[in-house]
C-alpha cells in the first residue's frame, strides 16, 4: 500500500496513491490524516488495502490524477523523529579524515539523535538557509514509521511495529556542528528541517528489496542535474530498522507515527577504500560532507564546496524495473527572507 498527504493542513490529507505513482483517492473517510491512520492501524490498514486494490483495479470512486507537487511529507510534523547512523562507512569516513578512531562500541550501540518532528518541509519545499557560511548539505536516508512502540522492544518484537517506508533528506548544516558537539551535548542549530519522500509505502510493497529489516535498493541522488550517487542501502547497514527502533525504545516508549532514520546512505568501495565518485566509476555519495571527507583523506585538502543558494538536489529509489517507488525529494537551496 501507497500513503501520502495532500499539502493542506498542518497535518496533511490522507490519499491513497496508486503503486504506479500516477492516481490517489481520498481516504479521510477511514482517517483524516496519517498520524490518524497509525494510531488505530490494525482497525484502519485493512479498510485502506481494499481502497489501494480497488484504485489499482481501476475502480475506485472519485480517484483522481495525482500530482506529486501537491504532496507535503506523508507525516508533515510528528511527535517523534529519531535518526541513527546505521551505514558506518559513513561514520568511519568522517572520524578518519580528523584523524580520530572509531570506538568499538560503535559497532554494537548504535549512534542516534532526536530532531524536530514540529514541522518538517515538503518534498519539493525549498530549503531555507540563513547563509552559505553554515555548511549547506543534503544526506540521503531512508526511514520508518512506526505504531506504539512499548518500552525495551527486542528487536524482534520491533519489527511488527515498523507500518510504513519513506525517504529521507536530512539536511544539515555541516559549519555548526563541531560548536555544537564540542559542548558535549548534540545537535540542534546545525539540524533544521528535514523533508521526506512524498509517498510511504508499507514494506510489502517493496518485495524481496525489504530483507531483514533492510531495503536492498540502490538510492539515487543528483545534484543539479548530475547523478551524485547511488550507494546501495542493504549490504553495508550495519543496524537494521527493527534494531534501530529497538535502540530508540531502549527506555521510553515511541507514540504512533514516530519516524526512525536509517543515517546517511553509504558505501565503500570493493577493494575497502573510501569510495570513489561516480563519474569515476565508484557508486558515489548520499552527501557533500562524505565526499569532502575522502578528498582530505586521499588529497590532504577539501575541495567540493558545500550547497550554494540556487543549488538543487533530487533523491529517489527507484525498483529493479526503473519504477520510482516513493517518488521524488526535489529541493532547491534559497536564502531565509524574513517576513
Amino acid at each position: 500500500m501507497k500513503l501520502a498527504s495532500l499539502n493542506n493542513g498542518r497535518d496533511g490529507e490522507l490519499v491513497i496513491v496508486s503503486r504506479d505513482l500516477t492516481r490517489a483517492v481520498h481516504a479521510t473517510d477511514i482517517a483524516a490524516t496519517l498520524q490518524q491512520a497509525t494510531e488505530d492501524w490494525d482497525t484502519l490498514s485493512p479498510k485502506l488495502e481494499a481502497r489501494y486494490a480497488e484504485l489499482n483495479e481501476g475502480k475506485a470512486e472519485g480517484a483522481f490524477d495525482l500530482e506529486q507537487n501537491t504532496l507535503h511529507s506523508p507525516l508533515p510534523r510528528t511527535y517523534h523523529w529519531a535518526d541513527g547512523s546505521a551505514y558506518l562507512n559513513h561514520v568511519q569516513l568522517v572520524r578518519q579524515a580528523r584523524n580520530a578512531e572509531m570506538p568499538e562500541t560503535f559497532w554494537t550501540d548504535p549512534l542516534m539523535y532526536q530532531g524536530g518532528g514540529d514541522k518538517f518541509l515538503a518534498p519539493t519545499e525549498d530549503i531555507e538557509a540563513i547563509s552559505e557560511e553554515h555548511g549547506i548539505d543534503f544526506e540521503g536516508e531512508i526511514a520508518v514509521i512506526t505504531d506504539d512502540v512499548p518500552m525495551a522492544v527486542t528487536p524482534e518484537q520491533a519489527a511488527d511495529h515498523i507500518k510504513l517506508v519513506m525517504l529521507v533528506n536530512d539536511v544539515s548544516l555541516r559549519g555548526l556542528i563541531p560548536g555544537e558537539l564540542a559542548k558535549g551535548f548534540g545537535f540542534f542549530q546545525a539540524k533544521p528541517a528535514s523533508a521526506f519522500s512524498p509517498i510511504a509505502v508499507t514494506p510489502d510493497e517493496l518485495g524481496d528489496a525489504w530483507q531483514d529489516g533492510k531495503v536492498h535498493l540502490p538510492l539515487t541522488v543528483h545534484l543539479n542535474g548530475e547523478k551524485f550517487g547511488e550507494p546501495e542501502a542493504g549490504p553495508d547497514m550495519i543496524f537494521n530498522f527493527p534494531q534501530l527502533v529497538a535502540h530508540a525504545a531502549r527506555t521510553r516508549y515511541l507514540g504512533a507515527g514516530a519516524v526512525v532514520g536509517s543515517g546517511t546512505v553509504s558505501n565503500p568501495d570493493p577493494d575497502g577504500g573510501p569510495g570513489k565518485p561516480v563519474a569515476e566509476g565508484g557508486v558515489g555519495y548520499s552527501c557533500l560532507a562524505e565526499v569532502r571527507m575522502v578528498e582530505k583523506i586521499l588529497h590532504g585538502d577539501s575541495k567540493t564546496p558545500f550547497m550554494h543558494f540556487g543549488d538543487r538536489v533530487r533523491i529517489e529509489m527507484f525498483d529493479r524495473e526503473g519504477k520510482s517507488i516513493f517518488g521524488a525529494i526535489d529541493q532547491q537551496v534559497v536564502k531565509y527572507q524574513p517576513e
